[in-house]
């Protein structure tokens, strides 16, 4: 009785000591994997950190202006006017967007729009934009 409750414990230990073994070399690669993973996130912060210097050299007010005298004649650019630039609620409407029109019975009062309006009725083209030149 004591030969077979020796083995049944070598046994139970053999195996204690695989999975052990198993679940420190899993946690060993997925510690290997974090790493990798961190050396690629820190060179992804330096890439980045490089291309906002390279972008802030490039859009220098100075540097900008010695181009385009350089470039004068070749580009012809002139200064934008204030009246050429739009903000998003000046934009012309989608068709999808424009409320149907409101109309009005014989009393005066308003009628609900019918549910689905014709393309005739509607004339997004003709939708004034404020100080967008056209």
């Amino acid at each position: 009785m004591l030969r077979t409750l020796d083995i049944v414990l070598i046994v139970v230990m053999t195996a204690a000591a695989t999975v052990t073994y198993t679940i420190k070399h899993k946690a060993e690669n997925k510690l290997e994997d974090v790493r990798s993973l961190d050396a690629q996130i820190k060179l992804e912060e330096d890439t980045i950190d490089l291309l906002r210097a390279d972008w802030a050299l490039l859009t220098q007010p100075n540097r900008l202006d010695r181009l385009v005298q350089a470039y004068d004649k070749d580009l012809q650019l002139v200064p934008t006017d204030p009246t050429q630039l739009a903000h998003p609620e000046e934009l012309p409407m989608l068709k999808a967007d424009v409320p149907p029109p409101e109309e009005k019975d014989s009393k005066g009062k308003k009628k609900a729009a019918p549910a689905v309006a014709s393309s005739d009725s509607q004339k997004t083209d003709e939708i004034s934009t404020g100080s967008v030149a056209r």
